[in-house]
């Protein structure tokens, strides 16, 4: 089967018009409430969708659309850094604090696959500054990634390099309260659920979790991701999401697995670009509603909108 790259993906649907407008403000007169507490939850990722929205506007946004909690990605526009003041980050902290919107965590572009050690141990150390960061503003967790396996260099080696320096990087942010989450992502190899798995096993470091990707290529001869899914069912502490209203994916199994062991954290919209994010967005809170069997009608401070004529 044929993998699809999230990016190039996401590039189709923007020029299709499926995915989210960037930097765009709500409008809505109403927001559509949380979903239940216990429950799947569903938030968003800053990239792309959010790339141009400041902390301020992303909470709008997220509030107005049905979204409660929101993956900030570093460089864009919401400047949530390391290079942050004290003050700053407890502008940020404060900005969140009404709790009707989390900051999920904080997505990093952290990797260890490099055969130099100075790019190892220079991500480790930017590691470690995100991780105090998601402390100081407030988020549970900092996403990394690997990047890619090299055709030159037995992937065992390369395995055990990022597994090695996983561990460190969990170790330090275990010591602050703040969960460091593998991206199933990137690169040649490195997105194959059993080599995440493998970086897990080698790491042996409570700290080390996944974050659920929903690529492409993890179904198997039947289309299914069960199997992909089981080696990893343990560590998963949040979701990626695309397009659920394509079929291009197992949603309705991805959902099914997630409620079967019993995940009640955040599946987060990774998005391209739309010309009405609002719009758009609302639709998509619905279908989530439905795949996750949360669907209610009307919502609970809900506007019932009264007959015509």
């Amino acid at each position: 089967m044929s993998r699809v790259s999230r990016r190039g993906f996401m590039q189709t649907t923007a020029v299709a018009g499926l995915g989210f407008g960037v930097g765009a403000q709500s409008t809505s007169a109403h927001a559509v409430p949380a979903v239940e507490a216990g429950k799947i939850k569903l938030g968003m990722v800053t990239y792309m969708m959010g790339a141009e929205m400041t902390c301020e506007q992303l909470i709008a946004f997220c509030k107005q659309t049905g979204l409660t909690g929101v993956e900030l990605r570093t460089t864009h526009k919401h400047g949530v850094e390391p290079t942050l003041s004290p003050e700053d980050r407890a502008r940020v902290r404060g900005l969140f604090a009404d709790g009707a919107v989390d900051i999920v965590g904080l997505g990093t572009t952290c990797e260890f696959h490099s055969k130099e050690e100075a790019k190892v141990l220079q991500n480790i150390e930017d590691g470690k500054k995100f991780a105090q960061l998601a402390k100081d503003v407030g988020a549970p967790s900092i996403k990394i990634r690997p990047n890619g396996l090299y055709d030159d260099e037995p992937h065992e080696k390369t395995i055990e390099r990022i597994a090695l320096a996983w561990r460190e990087l969990a170790d330090f942010a275990a010591g602050l309260g703040v969960e460091t989450r593998m991206e199933v992502h990137g690169g040649k190899g490195s997105a194959e659920p059993a080599n995440i798995r493998k970086m897990i096993d080698v790491a042996k470091h409570a700290n080390t979790k996944v974050c659920w990707n929903s690529n492409t290529g993890e179904q198997d001869e039947n289309g299914s991701i069960k199997a992909n899914f089981e080696l990893l069912k343990d560590y998963i502490g949040q979701v990626h999401i695309t397009e659920i209203g394509v079929y291009q994916y197992p949603w309705q199994e991805l959902f099914d697995l997630l409620a079967g062991i019993g995940f009640s954290g955040y599946c987060l919209a990774e998005i391209g670009v739309n010309p009405e994010p609002e719009r758009f967005m609302k639709y998509y809170r619905t279908l989530f509603d439905l795949y996750t069997h949360q669907y209610t009608y009307p919502k609970p401070g809900m506007p019932v909108p009264k007959p015509k004529g």
